[in-house]
């Protein structure tokens, strides 16, 4: 069983005139192997510096503590290593890639994780069953990536790529920005797909409990300040829902 063990994350951002501004004040969690987290927090809370950190996206410093994904250590990774050991990062806002169509980008990126090419018969296949679950017209195979492609195209095309990969750990940020309630339905039955295998750790997050009434938690942890300042159980996201984050705020202020 996969695990990702975060202890006391602390990253800072580098500022235009070279500051260096602290974001993550101390981050703690664990996500195993079948589990779904759902982590929750005002704007401007750190949730997506945690993902893009994890990821290891350069804008972001680490100056303290550790990301473990089974006893390697993720932060002396780059970031194609981090992939190839089983992270997998979808964004809020994917970026498009002329030039490279969807299909070719799904069988690089399949074959530097397995380390050997997929089976041309096989991946076909695959692939197909992965578009058509997800409503994606087979004509998106040979369009250049998310190159045209509406918001809510491309959460679909994220969530394709998940069910394909088969990361140990995915970090779903932000997943349900700027979906309308069937492509919610769509994607959310994705994540679902994967979360069901019980071979991906799920950490997902979000403003909102509108996805979670589609993907429901095993825990929900409460991002504010730059650190975790409550968790608990799905129940918890219907009190966010019902009283905000103003008592959290109020009291880190």
């Amino acid at each position: 069983m996969s695990t990702l063990e975060i202890r006391d994350l602390q990253v800072s951002v580098k500022l235009p005139e070279g500051e260096l501004k602290p974001i993550l004040a101390g981050v703690d969690l664990t996500v195993k192997a079948g589990e779904t987290h759902a982590i929750m927090g005002p704007n401007g809370s750190g949730k997506s510096t945690l993902a893009y950190s994890i990821a290891g996206h350069p804008k972001y410093q680490i100056t303290g503590g550790s990301v473990t994904l089974d006893g390697q250590d993720v932060l002396a990774m780059t970031v194609d290593e981090r992939a190839r050991a089983g992270l997998f990062l979808a964004m809020q806002y994917p970026v498009e890639v002329p030039g490279v169509s969807v299909a070719n980008f799904l069988r690089t990126a399949k074959t530097a994780i397995d380390g050997e090419a997929p089976k041309l018969r096989t991946w076909a296949g695959e692939l197909r069953g992965a578009m058509e679950k997800l409503q994606m017209d087979p004509a998106f195979a040979q369009r250049n990536v998310n190159e045209g492609f509406s918001g809510g195209e491309k959460k679909r095309h994220e969530i394709m790529q998940l069910e394909l990969l088969k990361p140990k750990v995915a970090i779903l940020d932000e997943t349900d920005s700027g979906l309308d309630i069937d492509a919610l339905r769509i994607v959310s039955e994705g994540v679902n797909r994967v979360r069901e295998t019980g071979e991906t750790g799920l950490l997902l997050i979000t403003h909102y409990t509108r996805i979670l009434r589609y993907i429901k938690p095993d825990f929900v942890h409460v991002f504010v300040a730059g650190k975790i300042v409550e968790q608990g159980g799905p129940e918890l996201s219907e009190q966010l829902e019902a009283e905000g984050y103003e008592r959290y705020v109020a009291t880190r202020a």
